[in-house]
Order: C-alpha cells, then structure tokens, then sequence
C-alpha cells in the first residue's frame, strides 16, 4: 500500500512539474532573460563612435561606471533625478489616497446593494479595460484642453473656464493617474468585500452594533488584506509610470522618475545609466512586495 502510494504521488508529482513547465520557460524567457540582458547593459559600456550601449555578458567584467554616474545625478553636485524621485512618491501617494477613497465605498456598493444588478455593474467595472490606457489618456487631453468638455463646464455654471490643465499642473497628473489605475483598484476590492460571510456582519448586528459601527469594526478589519493587496496593485504601476505625465503635462515640473529613465535611454551615451536607474526602481519595489507576499503568508498560516 505505502509502495502504491509513493508511486502515485510520484506521477502526481511529475504530472504538476509538466503542467508547470510551459510557465515557468515563458517566465524565464520574458522575465529573467531581458532583466540579465538590462544588468549586461547597466554594467557594460558605450561605444565611443556611434555612442551606443555595449553591453557586459560576463558578470567578471562588469563595471560600476554607470552606477557610479546615476550615484552622483542623485545626490551629487549637480543632481538633478531627486526631485522627480520625490514627486513620484508625492504623486503615487497623493492618487493612491483618493483612488482608495473612490474605489471602496463603489466596490462596497456593488458587493452589498447590487442585488440583480450586480452583473450590470460588474460590466461596467470591468468596461474601462476594453480599452487601450493610450486611449483613454488621449480621451482625458480632448476633455482638459483649454477649449474642451471641462473648461466648457466650468464657463457654463459661472466658474473661471480658460484654464490651462494641460500646462504642467500637478493636479491634471494626480488625477490622470487615478483615473488610469483604478479600476484595477475596484475590482480587487469588490472582490474581496464580496468573499466576507454575510453571517458575521448579521451577528454583530445581533449584539447590538449599529450598521456604522458594524461597518467599521467587522468589515473593515476583514477587507485589510484586500486594501493592502488592492493598494499595491495599484501603486506599484503608478510608481514607474511616465506615460500619463508625458501626455496630460510634459513639463518640466512634473518629471516623474518614469521620465528621466525614458529620457536616459533614449539619449546617446546614457543608455547604461538608465538600465541603472530600472534597476534601482526594481529593487525599490520589491521591498513592498516581498512584504506582502510574507504578510499574506503569515495571515494564510493565522486562518489556517
């Protein structure tokens, strides 16, 4: 019986490494391939003539030269990368605050008084992905120039209508950014606030919570890890966008850190040092990321 068993969870075994074979080839060709092909570029060199990046394949050789070069465009003399560094945290942070304060009361709704028109809302949700983020930011450039819907609107109720939100404006990037990302925001919400058993929330009812201290008490500590996962899906993206800042402002005064990599590997002769910078971003990132992935662990092994 035992020898039957190991037999079987053998196959089992060899079954589940074959059905993960596929992903874990496309991960290492998408992911782990191109991220040593940008290290090999961070550490390599520049072709002197045609001011190129040569890249570094052996790690033997690597150089530090690029490193030492973005080091001091950081917090050198003449740095210049600090501010759009700050800006983008500023700005994350700043979208990631009103997306959370949009997002939860709408998921909230759909998850607790859809009722049959749940699968209506749901539709609508998920509608803003049947089109393109490019399109949708084109869309808000139509709505926000100095003639557009919104200036048109303010005229319209007797509020100043010529302003320029397309200028630079801190306030057009923010909100490009929130109106970008949260959708993923919502349905990672709903989905969460939709799985909490209506059972609990009847009994703290039952013991005398008001429907506002319920709400507070029971489902808001239940939907913490749905928050958290929510808001890192969220600002992860937003932290090396440069997309949304390039079409709704382009000024110099709202540079995200996305821009001045953009920027970098286009230019000749700093192709190396914006690997560098990817490379840092990366690793910025993964700090929250390893933490959720530990926190989520650690609540799976307390429910467990």
């Amino acid at each position: 019986m035992g020898r039957s068993q190991d037999t079987h969870d053998r196959r089992n075994r060899w079954l589940w490494m074959g059905l993960a074979a596929p992903g874990a080839i496309w991960l290492l060709v998408l992911f782990v391939a191109p991220f040593y092909v940008m290290m090999a570029v961070a550490a390599g060199g520049v072709n002197e003539f045609f001011q190129t990046a040569v890249p570094t394949w052996n790690p033997l050789h690597w150089s530090s030269a690029n490193l030492s070069a973005v080091w001091h465009d950081m917090v050198g003399s003449g740095a210049f990368l600090g501010p759009p560094a700050l800006r983008t945290l500023l700005y994350s942070a700043s979208a990631t605050v009103i997306s959370l304060a949009i997002a939860y009361p709408v998921a909230y709704f759909v998850s607790r008084y859809a009722g049959r028109r749940k699968t209506l809302f749901l539709i609508l949700l998920i509608a803003p992905f049947w089109v393109s983020y490019m399109m949708r930011m084109l869309a808000w450039i139509d709505l926000l120039q100095q003639g557009g819907f919104f200036n048109s609107a303010l005229s319209f109720v007797g509020l100043p209508g010529h302003t320029d939100w397309l200028g630079g404006k801190s306030a057009t990037v923010v909100l490009g950014l929130v109106y970008g990302y949260i959708p993923y925001l919502i349905l990672v919400l709903y989905a969460g606030l939709d799985r909490i058993d209506q059972s609990l929330l009847e009994a703290a009812r039952d013991l005398g919570l008001s429907k506002w201290r319920t709400f507070w008490r029971v489902t808001v500590p239940l939907s913490k890890p749905t928050i958290i996962a929510g808001t890192f899906i969220t600002v992860l993206p937003m932290l090396g966008d440069y997309f949304t800042n390039q079409l709704l402002s382009g000024a110099a005064g709202t540079t995200m850190i996305g821009n001045a990599i953009e920027g970098q590997l286009e230019s000749p002769g700093e192709t190396g040092q914006g690997a560098v910078l990817a490379l840092m971003l990366l690793l910025i990132l993964l700090i929250p990321m390893i933490y959720y992935a530990v926190s989520t662990a650690r609540a799976s092994r307390e429910f467990a």
